[in-house]
């Protein structure tokens, strides 16, 4: 997730504090976020995805999917 994360933010020409403040989470909550040192709850990822206007799964890698056959 951390490159998608963060090609997004820069995509949209945003700092990480910008981010930060859309989300309502801290700086040092963007920076984990995007070095895979913490997992978004399901909300933050519905905020997330609403700021990108993406599909969460456009963002998020559902590690419980199963690879096609």
């Amino acid at each position: 997730m951390k490159q998608v994360l963060k090609q997004l933010r820069s995509d949209a020409g945003l700092t990480q504090a910008d981010l930060a403040e859309r989300l309502g989470v801290s700086r040092q909550a963007v920076i984990a976020l995007e070095t895979d040192k913490h997992i978004p709850s399901l909300d933050l990822a519905y905020r997330i995805a609403t700021v990108f206007d993406r599909p969460i799964e456009a963002i998020f890698e559902n590690p419980y999917r199963t690879p096609p056959v």
